[in-house]
C-alpha cells in the first residue's frame, strides 16, 4: 500500500499513549519503521514525511534502496537492520546500517568489529538479539549465554552493545507475548547490574503487540503493516 502520514502519526500517538499509561516518560520508546520489501521510492515517501529511523531486513535489499535514494535524503533517517546477518555481507555494514540489531555470536561481532576497523572511524552500534521462545531457525542467543556473549564483546572497541532485541513465536495474541517481551527486560536488568551500563535498549514488539512491548519496557518498538500497509511481496 505505500507509506501514509496518517498511519505514522496515527502509530506515534498510539505510542505516546501506551507510555504515558504505563507511567513512562515521554520520549522513551523510538519507532522503527519496518520498510523492508517496500520499492526505494516509497523510503523517499517515509523520509520525507518524518520517518526519522528504517528498519531493513537484508543485506543487500537495503544496499539496493539506497543505490537509488539521493545520499542526502537517505542519511536524513538511521538505518537498522533487523534480520539476520551471516558473516560473510558482514563486510556490507559499514557506511550501510547505523544500528545492527541482530548479532548473535562472537564470531559474528567480531567479523562486523573487523570491518568496522577497516572502513569507519567510529564505533557500531548493536543489540544482542536473543532466542527467547527457543526457536534457533529465527537466530538469537539462549538467554543464559547472554552474559558470556556481552563479556566477550566488551573488549571490542569498535562496537558498543546498547540493548537486546527480541522476536517472540509468529501468531501469538499479544498478551501471549508478553511472557517474552518481560523475560527480555529482566534479563537486561540483570547484565545492567552485572556491570554492562550501556546495555540499557530494549527493542521489541512490532504492529500487533507493540503496546504491550512498552507496558513492559521496550524502548524500541519494530512496526512496518501499521505504517505501510501490507507487505509488497520480495
Amino acid at each position: 500500500m505505500g507509506f501514509s502520514c496518517e498511519r505514522y502519526k496515527a502509530v506515534l500517538e498510539r505510542i505516546e499513549s501506551a507510555v504515558y499509561k504505563a507511567g513512562r516518560s515521554p520520549g522513551e520508546v523510538e519507532l522503527v519503521s519496518v520498510s523492508k520489501t517496500q520499492p526505494p521510492e516509497v523510503l523517499a515517501e517515509a523520509i520525507e514525511g518524518g520517518v526519522a529511523i528504517l528498519g531493513e531486513n537484508r543485506v543487500q535489499e537495503a544496499r539496493e534502496k539506497r543505490s537509488f535514494l539521493d545520499p542526502e535524503l537517505a542519511s536524513r533517517a538511521r538505518w537498522h537492520l533487523i534480520g539476520s546477518l551471516q558473516r560473510n555481507k558482514a563486510r556490507q555494514i559499514p557506511g550501510l546500517f547505523d544500528v545492527v540489531e541482530s548479532v548473535d555470536s562472537l564470531s559474528l561481532a567480531k567479523e562486523l568489529a573487523r570491518r568496522v576497523d577497516a572502513q569507519s572511524e567510529k564505533s557500531l552500534e548493536v543489540f544482542i538479539q536473543v532466542d527467547t521462545g527457543n526457536e534457533p531457525q529465527k537466530g538469537g542467543v539462549p538467554s543464559d549465554e547472554v552474559p558470556a556473549l556481552l563479556e566477550g564483546i566488551e573488549g571490542i572497541s569498535s562496537l558498543r552493545v546498547v540493548g537486546l532485541m527480541c522476536i517472540p513465536p509468529f501468531g501469538w495474541t499479544s498478551e501471549e507475548t508478553r511472557p517474552h517481551f518481560r523475560q527480555l527486560r529482566e534479563l537486561r536488568d540483570r547484565v545492567i547490574d552485572a556491570g554492562h551500563k550501556s546495555v540499557r535498549g530494549l527493542s521489541m514488539g512490532m504492529s500487533s503487540d507493540f503496546e504491550v512491548a512498552i507496558e513492559e519496557g521496550a524502548t524500541s518498538v519494530r512496526v512496518g503493516t501499521a505504517i505501510f500497509g501490507g507487505r509488497i511481496p520480495p
